[in-house]
């Protein structure tokens, strides 16, 4: 089973990720900016640890993202030496607009399926779901 699902999935991300070329942004861009957002005050450091990548390489990601306009760093009013990120009014913009891109991609593939398969593909989410789960 998991010869056949490996390829598929990757070939859907593949496919979904195509969706963010018109924005100018790429998928790894757009899971930066998710997490930043989703962590509101971050650091590079946290981001890096996060992300699973060191924290010169986070740190020339962030720096991208700041020069697009994507996102910014401002001090911590807490600690002074702290710098956190946020994301900017741009890069939330932006955010929604790969939300819904990728949505309407996906939404327009599923109704070509009968709804047989439609029911099957449902009843698979808490499945994949579980795949997801943090420590499975």
């Amino acid at each position: 089973m998991a010869n056949g699902l490996r390829p598929s999935l990757l070939h859907l991300n593949r496919k979904l990720r195509r969706e963010l070329a018109p924005l100018g942004i790429t998928g790894g861009q757009a899971a930066l900016l998710y997490s930043i957002r989703s962590h509101p005050g971050i650091g590079v450091r946290e981001l890096a640890e996060l992300e699973g990548v060191s924290t010169p390489a986070m740190s020339a990601y962030v720096d991208r993202l700041q020069a697009a306009g994507l996102v910014g760093r401002r001090r911590s009013e807490r600690d002074r030496r702290r710098v956190e990120l946020e994301v900017t009014e741009d890069g939330l913009r932006t955010l929604r607009s790969a939300r819904s891109r990728r949505t309407a991609w996906l939404a327009e593939r599923l109704r070509r399926l009968e709804p047989e398969e439609l029911e099957r593909v449902e009843a698979a989410l808490p499945a994949f779901r579980k795949l997801l789960e943090v420590g499975a």
